[in-house]
């Protein structure tokens, strides 16, 4: 998710920070859209949506690696040049600019950088390739059997199981904190890494070092109105207390027949607890949990809410991988930096559906789809099969932070170059065996913004929980039923 930070880079380590800003599965900040359009590009030019945190890392100035190099190294015609078309940053926006470029057959851009939450759609409407169909057998075998299967899920055609997406890199939410401040209020956190707490324990832990340490903020996150709620924050916590939105996992990527369970008991828990830790005094808040965010969440995306803990204001942060690059660095919190999952309000022992409860991190990530009107599309499968090797990602990962869609790298990956995530690699591991995604259909990108607004005014204390969600049952049974209707 969108950083603008104003730190100097250094293209030869991770350490650098301006690197590390769109590295999520939705951003908040606009930046303009620059846009080549096209006119006069070189031969054999294939042209690439991305925002600056990807385009940083694509070519250097010719002093640092840059994924440009890798990609000529990993075998890719050295007659092909990869070009950036810089696209705003926010999630939303971006998808409406790709759905303008192919609904007019528009090309460039050869290749659209999708978020896994709205890839589906692009795929339902025809308008991706069938890389299935186009790309090498062993490039398929390899990304089929290495890659992420939650961030695969997220790019392939939901009947046919065709693939139409290579992710480029998925992305996990995580719970940051201060290690030390926790510690020194007499908490032990040895075995939070991978064996998080309660969101009980957690909540006292956080507020006692708050008050010992003198900080400001106990726990800062993302609760503004924009699909960074929707998709992943709202959703860990409601996954932590065994709710959500559409019954079990199993209904993720079907729209139209599934049931509705935002009003049901564990999902109005979740947000009852969210309301105690922005002001417990609420009549809505459950007594046993400290008030511990700051109001202010409730407009915050991803950089508003590292700021204050990446300055030292804080004791925790849920954000994604960027922030552990950012925030472990030496020169930042170094080894005093715990990572963690999400803390639990019900195990999965004890929740009602499958794949809730317990620990949860949110999938976020992004696909690299090939437009069907490109008139380059052989030289944009091959940049796609380039991309694809091991060569390529760990240099994505070293560069940029983004973690590869292979996960199994993050571990073998030498900690020097690759810096402050390595050495959190057994949470890596544990976050993408407990990774939620949302649910990735053709309806989600209506339905997102529905939830993000009713959640959000629960969170503000504008409506009651049971209110909200009730509201918003009603309004997602009015669009899973126009898919009934409509016979899609």
């Amino acid at each position: 998710m969108g950083r603008n930070t104003t730190s100097q880079r250094d293209c030869a380590r991770l350490k650098r920070r301006s690197f590390l800003r769109a590295a999520s599965a939705s951003t908040a900040g606009a930046i303009a859209v620059t846009g080549c359009l096209g006119r006069g590009r070189r031969p054999n030019t294939v042209v690439m949506t991305a925002d600056t945190g990807v385009e940083g890392i694509i070519n250097s100035d010719g002093d640092g690696p840059s994924v440009q190099q890798a990609l000529w190294d990993a075998g890719l015609d050295e007659d092909i040049r990869l070009e950036i078309q810089t696209v705003v940053s926010d999630s939303a926006s971006r998808m409406q600019t790709a759905q303008s470029a192919l609904e007019a057959g528009r090309s460039p851009p050869d290749i659209h950088m999708m978020d896994s939450g709205w890839t589906v759609p692009f795929i339902l409407r025809n308008q991706t390739v069938n890389l299935t169909e186009r790309l090498s057998e062993d490039v398929l075998q390899r990304v089929n059997n290495d890659y992420l299967e939650a961030i695969l899920e997220t790019a392939r055609h939901p009947q046919t199981g065709d693939l139409h997406g290579l992710p480029l890199f998925p992305d996990l939410g995580f719970m940051l904190y201060r290690q030390d401040l926790i510690e020194n209020a007499g908490y032990d956190t040895s075995g939070w890494g991978t064996n998080p707490p309660s969101w009980e324990e957690f909540a006292n832990a956080v507020s006692d070092a708050r008050d010992q340490a003198g900080v400001d903020y106990g726990f800062t996150t993302q609760a503004a109105a924009y699909e960074g709620l929707s998709c992943c924050t709202f959703n860990e916590v409601m996954t932590s207390w065994g709710g959500a939105y559409f019954g079990g996992t199993d209904t993720l990527f079907t729209a139209g027949e599934r049931p509705i369970t935002v009003n049901e008991q564990p999902v109005i828990d979740a947000i009852r607890m969210m309301r105690s830790f922005i002001d417990s005094e609420d009549e809505n808040a459950i007594d046993k949990y400290a008030q511990i965010c700051p109001s202010a969440i409730v407009q915050w995306t991803e950089q508003e809410s590292l700021n204050p803990f990446d300055s030292g204001d804080a004791v925790s942060n849920r954000n994604w991988s960027f922030a552990i690059a950012q925030t472990g660095a030496e020169e930042v919190f170094g080894e005093d930096l715990g990572v963690m999952t999400r803390p639990y309000a019900v195990s999965q022992e004890n929740a009602e559906y499958e794949g809730t409860g317990g620990t949860s991190s949110a999938l976020g990530g992004w696909n690299l789809v090939v437009s069907p009107f490109s008139e380059r599309q052989e030289e944009a499968l091959q940049v796609l099969e380039a991309f694809a090797t091991e060569e390529v990602m760990l240099t994505v990962f070293e560069l940029g932070g983004y973690l590869p869609p292979n996960l199994e790298l993050v571990s073998e990956a030498d900690p020097e170059e690759i810096g402050p995530v390595a050495r959190y690699s057994d949470v890596v591991e544990s976050a993408s065996e407990n990774a939620v995604p949302r649910p990735a259909t053709d309806l989600w990108p209506e339905q997102s913004a529905l939830i993000y607004q009713e959640v959000n005014a629960a969170y503000r204390g504008t409506k009651t929980p049971e209110n909200a969600m009730s509201d918003l049952a009603e309004r997602l049974k009015r669009s899973e039923a126009e898919v009934q209707t409509n016979g899609n």
